[in-house]
């Protein structure tokens, strides 16, 4: 795609990107096929080339509007054009520079930037967000519907205190994460447990915290890059010595795009550049760690697993990270029999704060997940990262849980 930058923008490390990556676009149309917001919408400027004709004006110097600032508000950020686009076109860093150009140009309304502040300062705070999950917990039968969905039972928070005491010669590190410690303890908990079993220690430094993706996909770049800056600089003392850990294990794929991408985020930082890399390529998901264990995995379980599931792969996981399979591949050799489940590529509406910001959007896409995923009636649903876990739970009784519980759980069953 010819691109020809407003002044104001060239030779800047956004212009460059943004020139770079477009002109890999040769307007091929595959993209939007596999969009989630077009195929509901049926507009182009709501499907990913829409959306890059709208960033293409911006950075050659038209003005944008609040209409070009509502069809990047309306983009999931899945990144399943990445996976579909055959000419390598990086959309998802191509629509972090749009949304931060334009967010310069467009004032928004002012209930819109309470929200967006609310959402920003209080879900990456540990303080704030902590209490006010155990409140909404204890208050849950009480909540109106539309908070009601977005608070977890607690049904599994005492499992969430049982956490090993073992001490091992190998170690990783475990994200001191911002959300999912308070509205679903257990999942951190049974990662740590697992691992112990199998002669691995978690360790979860406590200096360490939101791995930055909510302030980066709400357009606060400097807050991400804060974020980002303190846990690499938590992490550092576990990086060389004898008690190094050999990987940074992450169990919610939004996490561990998001620390996958460090390297990029802090690519202009002199100080923090290399660092940076160097975590990104520590950074593994389970899916990518647990198989080096797999027959001893299988040898823990019961002879006769029996479990019936459908599995949900989020978007981060298998776009974001491009880990596909992985995670079916360990359960359906642990003895999991897994339900076929339609149009798995497409997202399930969560997108993060997507699902507070475009509640209707992602309601239609959260049913439309959830009808594919029930069609084989299984007994459970598993996934991978928090925010699809408490999305999709909120549209059925069936229950819904992150696969490293599952995994936990029969492990602890084997006499």
């Amino acid at each position: 795609m010819e691109t020809h930058l407003a002044e104001w923008l060239r030779d800047t490390p956004d212009g460059i990107e943004a020139e770079s990556i477009l002109r890999k676009c040769v307007h091929c149309g595959f993209c939007t096929a596999t969009c989630p917001t077009y195929q509901l919408l049926g507009d182009e400027l709501d499907g990913p080339r829409g959306r890059i004709y709208l960033i293409k004006q911006v950075v050659e110097g038209t003005p944008a509007g609040p209409s070009t600032l509502t069809h990047l508000d309306r983009c999931l950020t899945c990144r399943n054009c990445e996976s579909t686009c055959p000419s390598g076109v990086t959309y998802g860093h191509l629509v972090d520079v749009g949304r931060r150009l334009v967010e310069k140009q467009v004032r928004r309304p002012l209930g819109e930037r309470v929200l967006r502040t609310a959402l920003r300062e209080g879900l990456t705070r540990r303080w704030l967000f902590d209490p006010a999950m155990r409140v909404g917990k204890a208050l849950r039968p009480m909540l109106p519907a539309s908070l009601r969905d977005k608070v977890p039972s607690g049904a599994d928070d005492r499992l969430g205190r049982r956490w090993p005491s073992g001490r091992h010669a190998r170690r990783v590190l475990l994200l001191n994460g911002c959300v999912q410690p308070a509205m679903m303890p257990n999942i951190d908990a049974a990662t740590a447990r697992v691992l112990d079993r199998l002669g691995v220690q978690a360790i979860v430094e406590r200096k360490s915290g939101c791995c930055g993706a909510i302030r980066h996909h709400l357009n606060d770049e400097t807050g991400a890059q804060a974020q980002a800056r303190r846990n690499i600089d938590a992490w550092t003392r576990w990086l060389d010595g004898p008690e190094a850990a050999e990987a940074i294990v992450i169990n919610a794929s939004g996490c561990g795009a998001m620390l996958k991408d460090y390297g990029h985020l802090l690519r202009d930082d002199p100080a923090y550049a290399e660092r940076a890399r160097r975590i990104s390529a520590m950074t593994r998901d389970l899916a990518e760690w647990l198989p080096e264990f797999d027959a001893t995995i299988r040898a823990a379980l019961p002879p006769d697993v029996t479990a019936r599931a459908a599995f949900h792969p989020p978007c981060t996981l298998q776009h974001g990270q491009q880990i596909k399979g992985a995670v079916e591949r360990l359960l359906a050799g642990w003895g999991v029999s897994l339900t076929p489940v339609a149009d798995s590529h497409l997202c399930c509406g969560s997108a993060g704060t997507y699902s507070v910001l475009q509640p209707e959007l992602s309601r239609q896409l959260r049913d439309r997940k959830l009808a594919n995923l029930l069609e084989g009636q299984p007994q459970q649903i598993l996934s991978a990262n928090i925010g699809c876990l408490t999305h999709l739970q909120s549209g059925t009784t069936t229950r819904v849980r992150h696969w490293i519980e599952w995994l936990d759980e029969q492990m602890t069953e084997r006499p």
